[in-house]
């Protein structure tokens, strides 16, 4: 392969691990959505933030009852979704890694996804599983942005590719299983994501994923959008219905509208 030695570390990291986790590239852009994240809380609930914004997130469990949070958190998605340059701005946080380890003509979710994660919840977990069993192209990668530091059971896991392959082996022996009894014979391969406030993560959603209850004092905020090529294989996410192209090149714009000279 035609890669320079940073595309090689890049991909080698991204195949060997499922995930890929660097300091966003556009802190600017990673600014103004956060800001735009807290305008929309104060928004929502009717309150002036008067602390640290990181700090604010991390007790809005304090102004946001667990019976209310679902609501909240969709008002907050279509607050998201509604702002024009949203969607530009997440896509430049992680532009440098979506070039190397998808590529450089990209169709991007058109609406991205926000989770909350309160402590104690059980009401917003998220059961292992792969995007992929449920129809979601293997072709496709997740970007994975934090909006307060992510550790321990504040974060999300994923199962490293070796021990999804020995998953797979035997998953004939799990298909009855529920999702608990799944994780609970993965748990011990799991991979928890340390991921300070500032950075962003790839992961493949091919490989099984989820969270568990909350055990930290804090709660948890994070954004996420799927990206692949244009040109990729798609499953039961279309384009134009899920995806829309971001990033086509003169060539392949040419292409899909160069036409054959008539012969009579």
């Amino acid at each position: 392969m035609f890669l320079n030695a940073k595309e090689k570390k890049i991909t080698q990291e991204y195949l060997d691990n499922g995930f890929i986790i660097r300091p966003v590239a556009d802190k600017k852009a990673l600014k103004l959505i956060h800001k735009d994240i807290i305008h929309f809380t104060e928004k929502i609930l009717n309150l002036k933030c008067t602390i640290d914004y990181k700090e604010w997130l991390n007790r809005i469990h304090e102004k946001v009852p667990v019976e209310k949070l679902n609501e909240f958190r969709l008002e907050m998605i279509s607050c998201i979704n509604a702002k024009t340059d949203f969607r530009l701005r997440y896509f430049y946080l992680a532009r440098h890694l979506l070039d190397t380890i998808v590529g450089n003509e990209l169709a991007m979710q058109l609406r991205l996804n926000l989770s909350i994660q309160q402590p104690l919840d059980d009401s917003s977990l998220l059961p292992v599983h792969a995007d992929t069993w449920s129809g979601d192209s293997p072709f496709e990668v997740v970007v994975w942005l934090p909006l307060v530091d992510c550790f321990g059971t504040k974060s999300m896991y994923i199962i490293l590719p070796g021990k999804n392959k020995e998953l797979n082996a035997n998953f004939d022996n799990l298909a009855g299983s529920s999702s608990e009894s799944l994780f609970q014979s993965i748990a011990q391969n799991v991979q928890w994501l340390e991921v300070p406030f500032g950075h962003v993560v790839l992961f493949n959603q091919g490989l099984p994923h989820g969270n568990r209850v909350n055990q930290e004092k804090e709660t948890r905020w994070s954004l996420n959008c799927r990206f692949k090529g244009v040109f990729t294989p798609y499953g039961d996410k279309k384009l134009g219905e899920f995806f829309e192209p971001i990033t086509l090149r003169a060539a392949s714009r040419g292409g899909m509208t160069y036409e054959f000279p008539e012969v009579l």
